[in-house]
């Protein structure tokens, strides 16, 4: 394929370099709003990987099924829908989803001990993610649903949301949600194939791929228990007649990913079940993600010169606010 991209800098020719505000607002410990997010979220994505090998489930329950301290994140292994893909020493990859919040919290990290009744992993990467794909797979909107389509190819054609887990050559892993209208994932040609829409310009699930090929991941249809989970070896293309077919307000993606070798399966998720994310209830948790965020990049430890520079301004009383004007606009402009 003459459009394959093979190295970071055909990557880079096609996306972009991630701004230095990305790289800042990562902290290497739970902080006191991650924990408080935590604390109202119901739901999570779990990525474990080593190099070679990925594996991708859900937990959930109650608001606050998982907790943690400043260095460690602690699952229990009831609430997972697969705990036996934990072990000791696997990379891991998360995110936590908040009830009528679009911007979720990843957390990276190092699985330190599987106990009888927990999983305790070690935080190296903290993180909030933008809200672009949950709003546009609708996710909050959604309504329960009874029944889902029982074939792959019907669920793929309602797919609205997707949780991608990569490892890089070390395995440190990844997850990086897709959201699309219905049809997020494509299956032709024996590969699963879906779009790169703009989010937060960050590029790691796409490094790792160079990498490493071997991914996996969960796909929902909102308002649905039934989830796809997949796996199989990824690559990027940026093949133009292929991505016209994936446009959207006339707005064709930069980048595709196919995923070759490709098992799919359908299964109940009792995490989601749990979690009764729909409809949607009145939220009380009063957690603002643009605060979050600002508080990350005050937190960042990097001592270069861009980082104090950043924690100065952010420091002005009234920043978040005005972040979260740019957000809600970016939101708006720019969701294709």
């Amino acid at each position: 394929m003459n459009d394959r991209i093979c190295s970071v800098a055909d990557l880079e020719a096609a996306v972009g370099t991630p701004p230095d505000l990305m790289n800042l607002k990562v902290i290497d410990h739970l902080d006191a709003g991650a924990l408080r997010w935590l604390a109202a979220s119901p739901v999570t994505f779990a990525g474990f990987a080593s190099a070679g090998a990925v594996a991708i489930t859900l937990g959930g329950g109650d608001a606050g099924f998982a907790s943690g301290d400043a260095e460690r994140l602690r699952l229990p292994k009831a609430l997972l829908d697969d705990p036996a893909l934990a072990q000791p020493g696997l990379g891991f990859g998360s995110l936590f989803l908040l009830p009528g919040t679009v911007e979720m919290l990843r957390i990276n990290g190092t699985i330190a001990e599987v106990r009888e009744h927990e999983i305790c992993i070690a935080v190296e990467q903290c993180y909030g993610h933008c809200g672009k794909a949950l709003l546009r797979s609708e996710f909050w909107t959604a309504m329960p649903r009874v029944t889902a389509p029982q074939d792959t190819a019907g669920f793929a054609a309602e797919s609205r949301l997707m949780a991608l887990a990569t490892c890089d050559a070390a395995g440190r892993t990844d997850l990086s949600p897709k959201g699309d209208p219905a049809g997020l994932l494509r299956l032709d040609e024996g590969a699963a194939w879906f779009a790169d829409r703009p989010g937060n310009r960050r590029t790691d699930s796409f490094r790792n791929i160079l990498v490493q090929p071997r991914v996996a991941a969960v796909l929902l249809i909102p308002g649905a228990c039934t989830i796809a989970r997949l796996s199989g070896r990824a690559r990027i293309t940026s093949d133009a007649a292929r991505r016209a077919a994936f446009a959207v307000d006339g707005k064709a993606p930069k980048l595709l990913t196919a995923i070759d070798d490709l098992t799919i399966e359908l299964h109940d998720s009792p995490a989601l079940r749990r979690a009764k994310l729909w409809p949607l209830q009145p939220q009380t948790h009063g957690i603002e993600a643009a605060k979050l965020f600002v508080e990350h990049i005050k937190l960042n430890r990097n001592a270069g010169f861009g980082a104090r520079l950043a924690s100065a301004a952010l420091s002005v009383p009234g920043v978040s606010g005005l972040l979260k004007k740019g957000l809600d606009k970016e939101y708006k402009d720019n969701l294709y």
